[in-house]
């Protein structure tokens, strides 16, 4: 079983920074994309962040120069980094990675869901 197992959502005040984690676990023999996307209550997901294998990212407008995507390949993890936030940043924050299992079979995997509410 393969999963991405998501960290790092909370409260923070406008101005302020998190920091959320994905890590994919299970029968992996590689993992191609990575990315995050975002939820607001009433709206469609839209990608926030993404970042191939080899680092290549590519950003939403909304969080160009405020938001950092890296990812660590040999712990499966991805990492947004946020700084700078703002109210309109709450949502509810997915992971999704495009995962070739042992015996090359491949997957799309969400994560959970972490909540992340920005204060003004």
């Amino acid at each position: 079983q393969v999963q991405l197992v998501e960290s790092g959502g909370g409260l923070a005040q406008a101005g302020g920074s998190l920091r959320l984690s994905c890590a994919a676990s299970g029968s992996i023999f590689s993992i191609n994309d990575m990315s995050w996307y975002r939820q607001a209550p009433g709206k469609q997901r839209d990608l926030v962040a993404a970042i191939t294998s080899g680092g290549s990212t590519n950003y939403a407008d909304s969080v160009k120069g405020r938001f950092t995507i890296s990812r660590d390949n040999a712990k499966n993890t991805v990492y947004l980094q946020m700084n700078s936030l703002k109210p309109e940043d709450t949502a509810v924050y997915y992971c999704n990675a495009h995962v070739i299992k042992l015996g090359l079979r491949y997957l799309e995997l969400w994560g959970q869901g972490t909540l992340v509410t920005v204060s003004s």
